[in-house]
């Protein structure tokens, strides 16, 4: 499928090479993976990154197989030690960085009784350390070239937050604020920083989420969440928007309509929006008499434990994309 030149994209023709060099964190599966696709459909060339070297084998398979060369390496975005170093060296080995797009996470669900400390860090440390540690390893280079684009994958769970997703709303929440931060910071340097806000898209993600405790009813709701058409968008088309919003400079990308009419509501009404969600938190599985006895199990597990035809039915979508957006043979990071 043919894409628009990056030429084309671009604010300002001129302001990046002809062949400028895109590094995805997260782009070993799901929507990672798509945004390298896509990175790669407009010309770029792409490095990705992941904890899984296994995984990332898989996605230069996958990548080869759209006609596209993925350089990678492996590492640990809560590592900023070892990722400025990736950095040098991938800006040595391919060139350098022109383009980060940090898409990297973990989605933990359950009820806040049910979570503890280890919860919170992990969520903290990939998906808010995660894209400072991306950003300040690649920004000195983009800063010296004054040329640049940054790309941060937050939620609309980082505009209002979600009950039974409370680590991931706490950490998105935090890469919203350092996006739309950096963007101010950054104006008239040539670098740009875009904020990228998504609702439920159709990733597989709920086989790779974390569940906490009734782990088989917590599966039994977020599934087809994540997987029914009107409630979660399509993934090839939002990493399509992403590509195209990053490589333009824009400030901020909202994808899916739902997402969009959640941040309205909570910014216009956020009195309503509270009780809304707490009215929903209600209705949400309840936490075990032991809230932490259960431990957490990632969707594999949950969805076996629940063996439920109906949800099978319901997720059918979702789960045919983590088979063809590698979901299914990754590891439980990206």
């Amino acid at each position: 499928m043919s894409r628009p030149s990056i030429t084309a994209l671009l604010a300002r023709p001129g302001a990046l090479p002809a062949r400028p060099v895109a590094l995805v964190a997260g782009a070993s599966r799901g929507l990672g993976l798509l945004v390298a696709r896509e990175l790669a459909e407009r010309g770029c060339r792409v490095v990705g990154l992941s904890r899984s070297e296994e995984s990332l084998a898989q996605a230069r398979e996958q990548m080869a197989g759209w006609g596209h060369e993925l350089t990678t390496y492996a590492v640990d975005v809560t590592d900023d030690e070892r990722l400025a170093e990736v950095v040098r060296r991938a800006g040595t080995e391919v060139g350098p960085i022109d383009v980060a797009v940090h898409v990297a996470g973990v989605i933990q669900v359950g009820p806040a009784e049910s979570m503890t400390r280890e919860h919170y860090e992990q969520a903290i440390g990939i998906m808010l350390w995660g894209p400072i540690n991306l950003a300040l390893a690649v920004l000195p280079g983009m800063r010296e070239r004054r040329r640049g684009r940054i790309g941060i994958v937050t939620s609309v769970g980082g505009t209002v937050s979600v009950p039974h997703l409370l680590p991931y709303s706490t950490a998105k929440f935090g890469a919203v604020g350092f996006s739309e931060g950096l963007r101010a910071e950054l104006t008239g340097t040539g670098v740009t920083a875009t904020t990228i806000i998504p609702g439920l898209m159709r990733t597989g993600s709920h086989v790779a989420a974390e569940f906490t405790g009734d782990q088989a009813a917590e599966y039994a709701w977020f599934a087809p969440g994540a997987s029914l058409p009107g409630v979660a968008i399509d993934a090839e088309r939002a990493a399509s928007a992403i590509a195209e919003g990053v490589l333009a400079g824009r400030g901020q990308v909202v994808l899916s309509p739902l997402a969009q009419v959640g941040m309205r509501v909570a910014g216009v009404a956020p009195g309503l929006t509270g009780s809304l969600l707490g009215v929903a938190a209600r209705l949400l599985p309840s936490a075990p008499p032991d809230p932490t006895s259960t431990g957490t199990v990632d969707g594999h597990t949950a969805r076996a434990r629940l063996d439920s035809p109906l949800v099978e039915k319901l997720t059918a979508l979702g789960t045919r994309a983590s088979r063809r957006f590698n979901e299914l043979r990754s590891s439980r990071r990206s």
